[in-house]
């Protein structure tokens, strides 16, 4: 087991071993950061952000999700406490297609998966929901040639397969 958590992703570099998404993130944006998601003179903003969503919002998002393992509240209790952070960013969209700018950043492409997540527990609820800027911000990334891309069906591995890489 290459991490001591047992958790996934992992990615294993020559002498350290990158056990959480934002290490991954902030290494392979290290070595090409082709869209500028790196942004020094907003790091503070985004990590603030990111830090939000993955603690309180991600907490809210499971018990949101999972309902039913914890009993002691309804969907719709925890969907409303989730719903705080959402209209944090629906503010944060009122002005501009992204987050924090004009382009995304790295707190727009760590934090949309988790968002994608809230948005399909019950997706007639969301679409029908008052946050408009948050739809088309989720609608980009779920049209973007990069994420359509990472979504590409595979043919599963079998054994005698050679460097088989490749879309089916």
């Amino acid at each position: 087991m290459l991490s001591a958590k047992g958790t996934v992703p992992v990615l294993q570099l020559d002498s350290q071993v990158l056990d959480e998404s934002l290490d991954i993130m902030y290494w392979a944006l290290r070595q090409a950061d082709r869209e500028q998601w790196l942004r020094p003179e907003l790091e503070a903003e985004m990590l603030a952000l990111i830090t939000e969503n993955d603690g309180s919002f991600k907490t809210h998002l499971d018990h949101y999700k999972y309902w039913d393992r914890y009993p002691t509240q309804t969907q719709e209790h925890y969907r409303q406490q989730a719903e705080r952070f959402l209209s944090k960013l629906e503010g944060l969209l009122a002005n501009r297609p992204f987050l924090l700018t004009e382009s995304a950043t790295l707190a727009d492409i760590a934090i949309f998966p988790f968002i994608r997540q809230f948005a399909f527990v019950d997706k007639g609820w969301f679409d029908q929901s008052s946050y408009t800027g948050l739809q088309q911000w989720l609608d980009y990334f779920l049209n973007s040639p990069i994420f359509v891309g990472s979504m590409e069906r595979y043919s599963p591995w079998q054994s005698g397969d050679t460097a088989k890489f490749f879309p089916a």
